[in-house]
């Protein structure tokens, strides 16, 4: 009897449906740490679409909020439509654009249109037409830029090698690449030590890490100064100093030079 008894008690104890010695049972399942930080993740991008900006009517140049996941909205000074879309550009494209968001030209885009307006942007592929970024222009592609390009700021990654045949004008610029071009920024050019710039540059300060490289004509001061406007004034040796009377006859013209 005594024996039969030890005997239930032992498949009672190995049953698959009996509970481990010491193990508790949870009434609720509690969020895991890797649980919690997803969903805080989740939430914080979606706070993060949601979270307005401010844009600038093409217009009248009048400032508003909009949401974060707004497309487009509507001037509250002048009731001009604005675009608030981003593009990718994958293809041969030629239609203007003028936007508040972002445009990507990928490696196999062709932009040609003949201008572009946008927040900011990457360019991977063909730039034949112009752009203008309201903030940073990206470039990491090796060909030539027809275009003019005028950005906040601009990055020249270190792949890149670009030829600009229009000068660039930027608030400030800096090349971790290759660059050959003519550069007008209002504050600074920074060339990267794996850097290299060959083309003039007039800036209010420029600086070039060992192991960069520059080449060209450098003019120091405000943006809107041309070289002539910086040089001092020099006069001619003979051409405005007085005459002496030459006797027969007026003071003869000095020969053209």
């Amino acid at each position: 009897m005594a024996l039969s008894r030890w005997n239930t008690r032992r498949r009672k104890a190995h049953s698959p449906f009996a509970p481990k010695a010491g193990l508790k049972l949870r009434v609720k399942e509690e969020p895991s740490a890797a649980e919690d930080s997803s969903i805080l993740q989740k939430f914080e991008g979606f706070w993060h679409r949601q979270r307005s900006s401010v844009v600038e009517c093409f217009e009248c140049q009048r400032k508003h909020q909009v949401s974060g996941a707004a497309t487009s909205t509507i001037c509250p000074g002048c009731s001009a439509h604005i675009d608030l879309q981003n593009y990718k550009i994958t293809t041969g494209f030629s239609r203007s654009i003028r936007t508040w968001g972002d445009v990507h030209l990928t490696a196999k885009g062709d932009l040609s249109s003949s201008r572009v307006i946008c927040k900011s942007a990457l360019v991977e592929g063909k730039l034949r037409g112009d752009l203008h970024c309201n903030d940073t222009a990206t470039i990491n592609f090796s060909g030539r830029i027809s275009g003019r390009l005028t950005a906040k700021h601009v990055i020249v990654e270190r792949r890149a090698d670009v030829q600009c045949f229009r000068r660039v004008k930027v608030a400030r610029i800096e090349i971790r690449g290759k660059m050959t071009g003519e550069i007008i920024a209002e504050t600074m050019v920074h060339i990267d030590k794996r850097g290299s710039l060959e083309g003039n540059v007039t800036a209010k300060a420029i600086t070039v890490e060992k192991g960069g490289m520059f080449s060209g004509q450098l003019v120091i001061g405000q943006a809107d100064f041309t070289q002539g406007e910086l040089l001092p004034e020099r006069t001619r040796a003979g051409v405005n100093a007085p005459q002496p009377d030459l006797p027969g006859g007026a003071p003869q013209p000095l020969p053209a030079t």
